[in-house]
């Protein structure tokens, strides 16, 4: 059972007290792994939260490893192709979406841990980072995850999460109180955990599906925006996670897996866009849309190797999730912007520090000829 699982999953017959303990767990867990988002909305304002301040907090609760992300720092690079299906054509102008386009891109995996060396778990959130890149320089990168929803819909309520979920020095771990507080003072937060404990945990990254959880605009050559959000859905079926696969001894297994896999054939997940409607949230990453929604399959994406973290390549790339092609716009979630804030932040920290190995050494895997 996921740790996950282990704190939403069948609640109803614990204690209240027992209650209290796993939604601490949630906490300290999501403190740890959660997807970075920081507060950028008045950041230049006495006493509010600002870029450095949230990327302290990720340094405060993980500890300083130079040269490695503050969070997601755990990695490894991805290389591939993007085939564009053409079907997105007439929802947005974006040229990397127009039929019969191939691009070559640069990606990443990791898991939403804050420590380079931490030991691969089953039920760790897993993300997908892309860059994907026209000859003229025009790009469009995107950071999505293996979770339906974002557990918090607000930037604060992100930092007050991490706070709440901070280890008390003296026993290790969350202050119940304060984490009960915490989700008292944010319902929303306990809806969007429940959905996260009833996803399916896959067997590794192959069979994930990564989503973008937060919502788009695409805009048409004619100027109409329709409301978006997207996921990577992998084209083969995915295969549940079973107990001896969690209770593996390699600290990397996830990682090893996925090199051994694309050793034998490429790897190949759906460019999945969803279609929002009048009245979808599109400011709140806690709410899922309706499941009935339009959907269009906008291309594929191709995995075909894999290189460990290095000068020049997927390590020294900023995924800001606000580097957009001309065709889509950012929506009104808050999140957008503070996650482009804390990614340039973290950036900035790590690119001025001494690099070292990452931990996921293993031979690259030599992708095919685009």
């Amino acid at each position: 059972m996921s740790l996950l699982d282990q704190i939403t999953g069948g609640a109803g017959g614990l204690s209240p007290r027992a209650v209290i303990l796993r939604l601490c767990a949630i906490g300290a867990v999501t403190a740890a792994s959660a997807s970075g988002f920081a507060y950028a909305g008045g950041w230049l304002s006495p006493g509010r939260l600002t870029p450095e301040r949230m990327i302290d907090g990720f340094q405060e609760v993980n500890g300083v490893h130079p040269g490695f992300r503050r969070n997601h720092a755990k990695g490894l690079c991805v290389e591939g192709r993007f085939e564009s299906s053409g079907a997105a054509a007439g929802l947005t102008r974006v040229r990397m979406l127009a039929p019969g386009v191939v691009l070559p891109i640069t990606g990443r995996v990791a898991l939403a841990v804050g420590t380079p060396d931490a030991a691969d778990a089953a039920g760790t959130v897993r993300s997908l980072a892309l860059r994907v890149r026209l000859a003229d320089g025009e790009e469009w990168r995107t950071g999505m995850n293996s979770l339906p929803v974002f557990l918090v819909r607000t930037p604060e309520a992100f930092y007050e999460q991490i706070l709440a979920g901070k280890p008390d020095p003296a026993t290790g771990k969350p202050d119940p109180a304060r984490m009960k507080a915490f989700f008292a003072a944010h319902p929303e937060s306990v809806r969007a955990a429940a959905l996260i404990n009833a996803r399916t945990i896959t067997s590794g990254f192959a069979d994930s599906t990564y989503a973008s959880l937060n919502a788009y605009r695409f805009v048409a050559a004619d100027g109409t925006e329709t409301p978006v959000r997207w996921a990577m859905v992998p084209e083969r079926a995915p295969v549940a996670q079973g107990a001896a696969d969690a209770g593996r001894a390699d600290p990397n297994y996830l990682f090893d897996d996925l090199e051994a896999e694309l050793r034998r054939a490429p790897l190949r997940w759906r460019l999945v866009v969803t279609l929002g409607r009048p009245g979808d949230p599109t400011a709140d990453a806690t709410l899922p849309w309706p499941s009935d929604r339009k959907t269009v399959d906008a291309g594929t994406l191709v995995l075909t190797g894999t290189a460990a973290e290095g000068p020049g390549n997927c390590r020294d790339v900023n995924f800001d999730p606000l580097v957009l092609p001309d065709g889509i716009a950012p929506s009104d979630d808050p999140l957008l912007s503070a996650r482009s804030a804390a990614y340039s932040q973290s950036f900035t920290r790590r690119a001025g520090e001494p690099k070292s190995p990452s931990p996921v050494k293993d031979p690259p895997v030599q992708g095919a000829a685009l």
